[in-house]
């Protein structure tokens, strides 16, 4: 057998094979057409009723459509009003907004205003407090000043009654006084006193003596600063010095004054004209 035929076996060989797997598929898939048929037959007249309740079904489902577009329709153009109405209402809100915003801002900036007179306020209080602390600080102060005052009013009040009774005992003094000293023909005038407690530095001579040897008159008076109650020394210088002892000016005038002898004179020496009367012991050059 030539290559070719044997090629040609081995085909034939593949092709029985497969014919003869083909008879056993088809033996074992055989069935019953008739009752298959019937089957499908069955099976066709549901899928006819089927059909039939869902051409209902859709038939009431194309109504309900139709009605559910009508209804959209209506609820559409009621929408379409709402949102126009709320087109507007929005507009008007926007403008409500827009004005309630420039009013917020006049209000804040109203606000700022207020904060930042209120924080000068509050400083200004602040201030005021403290100056009311120093106030009362100080008040306190002038208290405690007015107490010490009213104690020391107190205590001059003590003192100016103990002067005023003082004063009062000084003036019966000088009352008296001035009546002994008038008494003694003396003034009583203050500027006079002090006069007589210091009398000037003068000299004279004496000009005349009584027979008494008691008075004499003085070649010095008013004009030189002599008043009534000066005292002055006698005394001479020739033939030697002597002191012959003192006068009290009884009374002045110009130029000249009259005396009395205090007490008596030294050894009861007798006054001569031309005799010293002065403010001094010492002689002037």
């Amino acid at each position: 057998m030539t290559f070719v035929g044997k090629i040609f076996v081995i085909v034939i060989m593949a092709f029985a094979l497969l014919f003869l797997g083909i008879s056993t598929v088809v033996f074992t898939t055989h069935t019953n057409w008739k009752e298959e048929t019937g089957k499908q037959k069955q099976k066709v007249t549901e899928l006819d009723k089927q059909k039939t309740e869902i051409q209902a079904q859709l038939d009431a489902v194309s109504k309900d459509l139709e009605k559910a577009k009508t209804d959209h329709k209506t609820e559409k153009e009621a929408l379409d009003k709402r949102v126009a109405s709320l087109e507007e209402e929005i507009k008007r809100t926007q403008g409500e907004s827009n004005a309630a915003r420039t009013e917020l801002e006049k209000a804040h900036q109203n606000a700022q205003t207020a904060l930042a007179e209120a924080d000068d306020r509050r400083k200004e209080t602040d201030q005021l407090r403290n100056q009311k602390s120093a106030v009362e600080k100080q008040a306190n102060e002038y208290k405690l000043q007015q107490t010490e005052l009213n104690d020391k009013i107190r205590e001059l009040e003590r003192m100016n009654k103990s002067l005023d009774d003082i004063t009062k005992d000084l003036r019966d003094r000088v009352a008296r006084y001035s009546t002994k000293l008038r008494a003694s023909g003396l003034s009583d005038d203050i500027n006079t006193l002090r006069s007589i407690a210091s009398p000037p530095t003068v000299q004279g001579e004496v000009a005349k003596v009584d027979a008494t040897n008691r008075k004499v008159e003085i070649t010095i008076g008013a004009d030189d600063g002599l008043v009534p109650g000066h005292e002055l020394y006698l005394y001479r210088v020739k033939p030697q010095p002597e002191f012959l002892g003192r006068i009290r000016v009884l009374s002045v005038d110009p130029d000249q004054a009259v005396g009395s002898v205090i007490g008596t004179t030294l050894n009861g020496k007798k006054i001569m004209e031309g005799d010293i009367v002065s403010s001094t012991l010492r002689p002037r050059s």
